[in-house]
Order: C-alpha cells, then sequence, then structure tokens
C-alpha cells in the first residue's frame, strides 16, 4: 500500500511536470505563491522546505511536513510587503489515523488601490487587483523516516475587469533521520497551470523544484540550513538557487535565526552610474525568532524582498 501510494504521486507528479513544461515560453503570473509564509523559513533565507519542527506555516512550503504538526492546530499569518499591499494567509492542520494528517489552507494578496485611466491619462476610476489561493493538503508518512504529500491548489487572480484561474499542485518528500539531526526534503511546487487566461494567451504559474537539507548539530543548540530552488532552470551560476541559514535555540521554547538568500541579493542589486559592483541595500539578508509553547507559538522575521521596502512576518499558531 505504502509503495502504491508513492508511485502513485511520482506519476501524477511527471504528468503535470510535462503540462508545466509545454508552457515555459510564456510569462508568469502568481508570482505571489513564490513569497514565503512560514517566518521561521522566512528567517533561514525564504525558500526552507526542510523544517521538521512543530511549524503549521509549513504546510505553505512541502506538504510532507505537516506530519509533523499538532492535531488540530490552527496557523494565522500576516506580512507587511511593499506599500499598499496585503498579504495574509491561514491554515488548519489535522491528524488522521495513525499515519496520516491533512490540512487545508488559505493565501490572499491584494495590492491596494489603483487608478484607472484611458489611453488619453484621463482617469475614470480605481481597480483593486486581488490574489487568491485556496488549497487541500493530505499526508503520510510512508514509513517511519520518509513522509510524502500532496497539496492540490486552486488560484484566482483579478486585475479591473479581468480575470483569470489555475490549479496547481505541490508534491513533497521529506527523509528524517531524528537520532541524527538530519532533515532531507524535495519539493515540486506549483504544477499545472491556468484554466483560464486573462485574455487569450496562457500563461504558466511559478513552478519551482526545489531540494533541502537541515542539520542540527549533536550536542550543540545550532541548526543549520541549505535549500536549492529553481533546480529545473540552471541557466544561471549555482550561488543564485542557494538560500542558506541558520538558528540557535535559547531553551526549549524560543529560537532567533538568521539567512541570506544569494537570488535575491543578486536581483535586488542597484548599480548606479560610475559604480562597479553596486548595492543590494540588505536584500538578501533575513532574521527571526520565535516562542514556542506547547499549545501556542508565535514566530517573526525580518527580510527585504525589494530595495526600497522591508517586509515583517508574523506567524500564530494555536493548537485546539
Amino acid at each position: 500500500m505504502k509503495k502504491g501510494v508513492l508511485y502513485q504521486l511520482f506519476a501524477v507528479g511527471l504528468w503535470l511536470l510535462s503540462l508545466g513544461a509545454q508552457a515555459q515560453e510564456t510569462k508568469e503570473v502568481y508570482s505571489f505563491l513564490r513569497l514565503p509564509v512560514s517566518a521561521h523559513a522566512a528567517a533561514v533565507g525564504g525558500d526552507n522546505i526542510s523544517l521538521t519542527e512543530d511549524d503549521a506555516a509549513m504546510i505553505f512550503h512541502n506538504p510532507a511536513l505537516i506530519s509533523n504538526v499538532s492535531d488540530k492546530s490552527i496557523n494565522l499569518n500576516m506580512m507587511t510587503y511593499m506599500q499598499g499591499t496585503t498579504t495574509a494567509s491561514a491554515s488548519f492542520i489535522k491528524t488522521a489515523f495513525e499515519r496520516a494528517t491533512w490540512g487545508v489552507s488559505g493565501q490572499f494578496m491584494s495590492y491596494g488601490s489603483i487608478k484607472e485611466t484611458t489611453v488619453n491619462n484621463e482617469q475614470t476610476g480605481t481597480f483593486s487587483p486581488k490574489d487568491i489561493a485556496l488549497a487541500g493538503t493530505f499526508a503520510y508518512m510512508l514509513s517511519d523516516k520518509i513522509s510524502g504529500g500532496i497539496t492540490a491548489r486552486f488560484i484566482s487572480s483579478t486585475i479591473s475587469s479581468y480575470s483569470s484561474a489555475a490549479v496547481g499542485f505541490d508534491l513533497g518528500l521529506n527523509y528524517m533521520l531524528d537520532e541524527k539531526g538530519w532533515s532531507i526534503s524535495a519539493v515540486a511546487k506549483n504544477l499545472g497551470g491556468q484554466i483560464k487566461a486573462y485574455e487569450e494567451d496562457f500563461e504558466r504559474i511559478p513552478f519551482d523544484l526545489q531540494m533541502g537539507v537541515t542539520k542540527q548539530l549533536t550536542g550543540s543548540p545550532l541548526t543549520l540550513h541549505a535549500t536549492l530552488s529553481r533546480l529545473h532552470n540552471w541557466d544561471q551560476g549555482f550561488i543564485k538557487h542557494l538560500a542558506i541559514g541558520a538558528d540557535i535555540h535559547l531553551g526549549d521554547n524560543i529560537f532567533v535565526a538568521a539567512g541570506y538568500n544569494f537570488r535575491r541579493s543578486s536581483e535586488m542589486k542597484i548599480v548606479s552610474e560610475g559604480e562597479e559592483k553596486g548595492s543590494n541595500h540588505g536584500a538578501g539578508l533575513s532574521l527571526g525568532g520565535g516562542l514556542l509553547l506547547e499549545r501556542f507559538k508565535l514566530q517573526v522575521a525580518y527580510a527585504k524582498y525589494h530595495v526600497s521596502a522591508s517586509s515583517l512576518m508574523i506567524n500564530a499558531t494555536y493548537s485546539l
């Protein structure tokens, strides 16, 4: 039964990957799905998929990891982004039987009020673009050390009188060698595509193939993380695919963390006239921390996803 489930997930993943490959030449939409949701993941580089703590927000990063989340966990998240935008998300996770776990989640992003004008620059009104994603997740312990998960997601977007919709899937695996402090994960995110385009041209959703590793140093409060993203598109140097991070546990209930995302640092670099190297104004660096109690968890993270704006993320989780 366990092998059959694994083979079926693998077959579905290959089929969805072939659908996504057909749209590689078009531009990408729904980029809000690339933003981190877990404050702990955001603090250690933003792309982490191998955190195996009791973190309900990791449902948005790797569906296999909800196997480690407490039963009946309610999770609420909010992040400040660029001026005028609002982004929020929520999830609920429930264990089922001995090895299964399921969850539901939602994401919302509003881009504020924008003036609507004619080609002659005459204002005719305002509109508020919005992105919404609703998802269901199922995870199963394939063995005592390996968990697998799948997320099915419906995505919709509205820009003035235009709208679009898409269906996406995440497939995730996690191998956890707890006694050695190792966690190794692989995730294929946003497999699928649009089912309704804004106009006539169908555009691709932000597919991402990722691999990550977390190592708890034996006898030490220090944990190290490394994640490789966009492995399906190896058109740049290795370093631009890498995000690294570390966290230190100050006792059983408090952690502090820091990370660095090399792709974000490179993409946000501005080179002024007369300069050679330029500056990214701190983009790429992330910091955070958390309070982890038995039934209540509060986590925060700070990062820059744009050179002109800082981001503060807050996660709150309560287990009923």
